[in-house]
């Protein structure tokens, strides 16, 4: 089992996607937060940040860079 977890609330399964997203009300335009799902919940969690607007990129999680600090 990995150490990264799906971020939805009450799963345990492994994370295969990095949803990438930004408050634009809060953050700066380069900031990036970021958001595990697992294969079940990429669709709900990318929804979710996309009707907000939220939402910047979903990429597989042994593709994501982390930006450079």
């Amino acid at each position: 089992m990995s150490d990264a977890i799906c971020s939805a609330k009450g799963c345990r399964a492994d994370a295969v996607w990095v949803l990438a997203w930004n408050n634009p009300k809060i953050h700066t335009p380069e900031r990036r937060k970021t958001w595990l799902a697992c294969e079940e919940h990429r669709e709900h969690l990318s929804q979710f940040l996309g009707v907000r607007g939220f939402l910047k990129d979903v990429v597989l999680f042994q593709e994501w860079e982390p930006p450079a600090e």
